[in-house]
């Protein structure tokens, strides 16, 4: 098994939701974050007066699939959430030693 965490654009969440779905990834937990990469952050004007934003809001998603499902999640993250500009998030890939379903007690792929 292996857990795939991406981080990417806001907008792009229902795309790749979308995306994961129809490679038969059954579910995926989100959750709001800000960080920074490359771009270091950006400036923008409020009221007239110019500042600096340090963190970019994204959003980070997070799958546990079977080893023979990574490379199909990891695509269609990439494609989806793909707009070609900067800042549209990386992709990683952890191996997970175990998984069990609360209610039932199943282990392995079977919890998944």
């Amino acid at each position: 098994m292996k857990m795939v965490m991406a981080v990417i654009k806001p907008h792009k969440l229902d795309d790749v939701r979308e995306a994961l779905t129809g490679v038969g990834v059954a579910g995926l937990t989100a959750g709001e974050v800000k960080g920074f990469g490359r771009q270091r952050g950006h400036t923008e004007i409020y009221r007239g007066a110019e500042y600096t934003v340090s963190f970019v809001p994204k959003v980070k998603i997070e799958v546990v699939v079977a080893d023979n499902q990574i490379e199909a999640a990891v695509e269609a993250i990439q494609k989806s959430a793909q707009s070609g500009q900067i800042g549209d998030g990386k992709i990683f890939v952890y191996d997970i030693a175990s998984a069990v379903r609360i209610r039932t007690g199943e282990t392995g792929d079977s919890a998944l």
